[in-house]
């Protein structure tokens, strides 16, 4: 009796596109054009941004909602947001751009630099969208997984406008997939039941056929588990640990996406 091919509902920050070396990467470009500029140190600039963001991000009037559909304070310092299809966006596109001078702005005052942060602002946007990066093994993969007949759903936390723009610099991946979820579009995000109920109704799918890969265990692997949908998490950053509640325990764990065949 041959064995039914999974439906596969696949994460992409950090996950197959790997965001934080794309924060990283922009962050450190951006320090280096300030230290050019304006004679900062790189590394110091780097280390204040990343402390003044989630602090100027947690005041937004928006803050809550971007929690609840899963939008971080680095996804907010290049965003344009605004979309239509929840209020809640279009406060996020009229607060966002004036954040994002302000964190560039208030990380140059802790050092000292009293200049506007609008050429900063710019500049890490621009270094973003020219800094898109896929893991090493994320093509083969889903081309393997392709050959043995998986279908492929993509789940993801965010602005749709954010997630489109990430799959727009990152094209080869999109053909890949059957059905994009986008949080933003459902109304909450990952690990709402309702993100993965959609998904379901989406692909026509079982929850038992599916199973739900990602790296984020508050996410990913406590949204499938509430959702009755089996998981496979990521490990891909070794310094996290396990959660200890059961809700928060994944089905199995890998340290790399080509190990996810060991599980299939």
């Amino acid at each position: 009796m041959s064995v039914l091919p999974k439906t596969l509902f696949f994460d992409l920050d950090d996950t197959l596109l790997w965001d934080k070396k794309s924060i990283d990467t922009a962050l450190q470009k951006t320090a280096d054009d300030a230290a050019e500029k304006y004679g900062v140190e790189s590394e110091q600039l780097i280390a204040e941004v990343r402390k003044v963001a989630p602090e100027l991000y947690s005041r937004l009037t928006s803050y809550e909602f971007t929690k609840k559909i899963g939008i971080n304070p680095f996804e907010g310092l290049w965003g344009e947001f605004g979309d239509v299809v929840h209020h809640g966006f279009r406060t996020m596109g009229e607060e966002v751009p004036a954040y994002q001078k302000v964190v560039w702005e208030t990380a140059l005052q802790n050092l000292g630099v009293n200049e506007e942060g609008g050429r900063l602002r710019e500049k890490f946007i621009e270094h973003r969208k020219t800094s898109p990066f896929l893991y090493e093994e994320t093509m083969d993969v889903l081309n393997e997984l392709k050959q043995l007949g998986h279908r492929l759903v993509m789940v993801t936390n965010g602005a749709p406008s954010l997630q489109l723009e990430k799959l727009r610099i990152t094209p080869e991946i999109v053909p890949y997939f059957e059905y994009i979820v986008i949080s933003g579009n459902v109304g909450e995000g990952k690990p709402a039941k309702a993100v993965f109920d959609h998904a379901l109704r989406l692909a026509e799918e079982n929850k038992e056929n599916v199973i739900m890969i990602g790296d984020n265990l508050k996410t990913d692997i406590l949204g499938a588990n509430r959702s009755g949908i089996e998981s496979i998490w990521i490990r891909h950053d070794l310094s996290v640990s396990p959660q200890q509640d059961i809700d928060g325990q994944p089905a199995h764990t890998v340290s790399r996406l080509k190990e996810i065949f060991s599980v299939l």
